[in-house]
Order: C-alpha cells, then sequence, then structure tokens
C-alpha cells in the first residue's frame, strides 16, 4: 500500500491539511479549480488501490440448513388435510450468504458465527472464482465470530493485513466490503462514527463495537471494515435499521485476538470473574454519589465460589483496568475478561472508597447456563409508604437455621420485606444478611439505622449475603 501512502502525501502538498486534535487551522481551499479536480482524482485513485488490495481477501460464503423444524412440521400437518395420493413435497434446504476475510494463506477464513451457525454445507468461493468447501474450525457465540477452514487449499491465499483497532480515530475514512444481498464485492466508504460503542441492544456484549456510516447491509456480515492503509480495522457485523447509515464492526484486535485462539485450541474458552454489575438504573441512582463510576465498572455482587469470591476484591469496588488496559463499560470488562486465558493470573486496578488498590486473581472458564442467584431485584418506582418496609433482627444460629443462612455467624436478618414498601423498591429480599453500610460491619438493627443517619450520601452502599452471594443493596436514605 505504498503507493497509497504516496497518493495522500501528494494529498497534503497540494493544499490539504489534517486538522489535529488540538489545532484551529482551517483547511486551506485550492486555489485553481485544476487543483480541486487534482485532489478529488489522487483520492479517488487512493480508494480504487485499497479495494484492489483487500478484495482477493475477501471470500464469499453461501451456506445450506436444514428447514426450520417448525415448517417441517407445518407442513406435515397441512398434509394429512390432503386427499390421500395428494403430490408429497418436503421443505427444501435454506441457504444464506455472508462475507468472510481470508487470515491466514493456509486456508483459515474469519466470518461471524451467525453467519454459520447451523449449517449443513459451507461452501467458499474467492474473487478470482475458486470454490472450495470448509469447515468451522471453531467459534465464539457471544463474541459473534466464527473460523473456517478451506479444505484442499492451496498454501499461499491472500490473507488480509490486520491494523491495530486501538489506533483508529474517529472520522477517519473506513470502507466496507462485502456481498450484501447476493451483490458479490461490493464496495461502500464512509469514516469510524465512533468507537467504543458498548450496551447495544439493551445489555452488554462480549465487546465493544466500532460505528460506522460506511454503507452496509445484509450479506455484509463477516466482511471486513478497512482503513486507507488496506488494513482490516474490524469485522462488519450488525446495522440498526436498513439504511440508516448505522452499522457496527468488531474490532479487528479482538477478531485477531480469537481467532488465533481458535486455530491453536479448535475452539474459544471464556474466562469469568465471577461477578454482577449494576444495571442501568442503578446506575443513573449512583453516578451523583460516586463520581468514581466515571472512571470504570462496579462490582455490585460476587458469585459464590466463582473466582472473584477467592480474591480480595468486594461489593462496590470500581474495577477501572486489566492489565493496565482501562475498562469503561461492562462489555468493555466483559471482553477483555473472556479473552484471558483461564487459569493465568490477571492484575486489576481497582477503587476503594476513592483508594487505589492492586487486586489479582486467576479467572476460570465460564461455567455454562451461569445466572447469578437472585443477583438484582425490580425496583416498583410507585412505592412510597411511610417506613422502609424491611423487618429486622440480629441474626443467632436459630435463626440461620430457620432462614437456611449457611456459613453466617453474624450481621442483621431481613426477616420480612412488606409488598409495594421502599425496601422491596430497593431491592431486598426476605432471607438477606446483612453485613456493612457504606463499608463499616453492622451486627445489629440498631448499628444498622444509625450507620444509615450517620451516611454522608443520598445512598447508602448495604453490604449484604444473598444465597451464598455477596452483593450490594443501594439504600435510599429519603425513605427513613
Amino acid at each position: 500500500m505504498k503507493s497509497s501512502r504516496n497518493i495522500l502525501s501528494a494529498i497534503a502538498v497540494t493544499g490539504f491539511a489534517i486538522a489535529g486534535a488540538a489545532a484551529t487551522t482551517q483547511i486551506p481551499v485550492p486555489a485553481r479549480d485544476s487543483d480541486a479536480l487534482q485532489v478529488a482524482r489522487l483520492l479517488n485513485r487512493a480508494f480504487i488501490e485499497v479495494t484492489e488490495a483487500v478484495s482477493p481477501s475477501v471470500v464469499v460464503i453461501t451456506v445450506t440448513q436444514k428447514p426450520d423444524p417448525e415448517e417441517v412440521e407445518q407442513m406435515r400437518s397441512f398434509r394429512r388435510l390432503l386427499p390421500p395420493g395428494a403430490p408429497e413435497e418436503e421443505p427444501e434446504p435454506v441457504q444464506g450468504q455472508g462475507s468472510g476475510v481470508i487470515i491466514r494463506p493456509e486456508g483459515y477464513i474469519v466470518t461471524n458465527y451467525h453467519v454459520v451457525s447451523g449449517a449443513e454445507r459451507i461452501r467458499v468461493r474467492l474473487q478470482d472464482g475458486r470454490e472450495y468447501d470448509a469447515t468451522v474450525r471453531g467459534s465464539h457465540k457471544e463474541a459473534d465470530l466464527a473460523v473456517l477452514h478451506i479444505k484442499g487449499a492451496s498454501t499461499n491465499l491472500p490473507a488480509a493485513r490486520f491494523g491495530d483497532s486501538e489506533k483508529i480515530r474517529v472520522g477517519e475514512f473506513a470502507i466496507a466490503v462485502g456481498a450484501p444481498y447476493e451483490l458479490d464485492y461490493s464496495v461502500t466508504f464512509g469514516h469510524v462514527s465512533a468507537k467504543g460503542r458498548g450496551n447495544l441492544y439493551g445489555g452488554p456484549l462480549e465487546q465493544d463495537f466500532i460505528q460506522t456510516d460506511a454503507s452496509i447491509n445484509f450479506g455484509n456480515s463477516g466482511g471486513p471494515l478497512v482503513n486507507l492503509e488496506g488494513e482490516v480495522i474490524g469485522i462488519n457485523s450488525m446495522i440498526r435499521g436498513v439504511g440508516t447509515g448505522i452499522g457496527f464492526a468488531i474490532p479487528a484486535n479482538h477478531v485477531r485476538e480469537i481467532s488465533d485462539r481458535i486455530i491453536a485450541e479448535g475452539s474459544f474458552t471464556r474466562s469469568w470473574l465471577g461477578i454482577a454489575m449494576p444495571s442501568p438504573f442503578d446506575l443513573q441512582r449512583l453516578k451523583a454519589d460516586l463520581p468514581g463510576l466515571a472512571a470504570g465498572v462496579m462490582v455490585k455482587a460476587i458469585q459464590p465460589d466463582g473466582p472473584a469470591s477467592r480474591s480480595t476484591l468486594e461489593p462496590g469496588d470500581i474495577i477501572t483496568a486489566v492489565d493496565g488496559k482501562s475498562v469503561r463499560s461492562s462489555g468493555q470488562l466483559v471482553a477483555e475478561v473472556a479473552r484471558k486465558v483461564p487459569g493465568r493470573e490477571i492484575q486489576l486496578e481497582v477503587l476503594r472508597d476513592e483508594q487505589a488498590l492492586t487486586i489479582r486473581l486467576k479467572p476460570e472458564p465460564m461455567p455454562e447456563g451461569l445466572t447469578m442467584a437472585r443477583a438484582s431485584q425490580p425496583h416498583d418506582a410507585d412505592a412510597a409508604p411511610a417506613s422502609d418496609g424491611a423487618t429486622l433482627k440480629q441474626l443467632t444460629p436459630e435463626l440461620a437455621q430457620e432462614f437456611e443462612v449457611n456459613g453466617m455467624s453474624t450481621g442483621v436478618l431481613v426477616t420480612d420485606v412488606a409488598k409495594k414498601s421502599p425496601a422491596e423498591a430497593m431491592g431486598f429480599v426476605k432471607g438477606d444478611v446483612i453485613t456493612a453500610v457504606n463499608g463499616k460491619a453492622v451486627a445489629t438493627p440498631r448499628d444498622f439505622r444509625r450507620a444509615l443517619k450517620l451516611s454522608k450520601t443520598k445512598r447508602a452502599r448495604v453490604s449484604l449475603h444473598r444465597d451464598g452471594a455477596r452483593t450490594l443493596v443501594f439504600y435510599d436514605n429519603r425513605s427513613e
């Protein structure tokens, strides 16, 4: 791509300057029409050369899937209504199409998991017309990535070059190559609209995304998003509405790390910490009282027998970095930990009561079908009785046995929570054992009430044990 860089240098020489972050100089206008036309021609050549360099590494993926079981059963039910001797028809196999990128000359291709999920047969076509059958080497469903291997391919396929997605800048050009609506090797261009997009579609995903306005449509999935250097900076994965100019790509660094593991091991095992994080509702309530939230991700609960339970991490801690890499959203934290090798120690940078700490622990393979036991409760915004509605007693061996509280010898037991009370709205549950308020231990109901009155924040952090998990409830002092 040296020629493209030379072209871009020529563009700058003819009168265009790229403004830096702190620059205020306006971009000068070329003095003559001929200058402007020459600049346009140079930029046009740059796009053409990038496309010609990248397209041989892009493949068209055709998948054949079994008919939907519900559709098969519907057709069989319909045939029962037909007279004897009527022709029998079975639903035909379903075909779909997507895109992919050659990442190793030995025939390894990365694409989206949703492109090849459930496929009975996968066929890959290169730009020069060669076609091959492919198998799934391994996949990572939560990250929407899969690695294919071409059967019988040569060992010198044109592999794409990957760039450093951490270094991309909002506003730079972005080019998408793929097969939208079965229109093979379509090229669209736009810009990097945003970086670090997380919590899309209502919850944290396995990683944050690059947002682009380069047109992405059905069939582009699995294809590359590239920069003007011809480097892959992302794998196109999602769109928000058709024709909106809002598309999302999985950052290249994530793709490379996950695909390398899949090629080496044949699968990808996610790691986890064993923590739960506050809901968006909780975060909105806590921002004013906990300014440190802007710097990281709060730990709301710690899963019993999870990796974090064997460390010094506590509910209420704010994780700001994993192995030196900053995390500011739940999606970033989940992604960084998920890609760590299980059993290999990592280092967490943590804020606890505004004090910086370093905590070391070993993440473990994430269990299948994982759920946090009653980690969060619904909030009832209409509840407003005069008292908080929680009945409290000092924990005794007899009460511990009655409420099946295991491993606890001290604390304040919640023996009942009134319906539609503030306590229920704040998330207290019958059987909770309160152990601290704002980090200060409490052993009796009187300790608990006194600590709430002494709290300097509108919402006190109440530490408690619930079903073996250590978690937090944020107590609204206005109900006192």
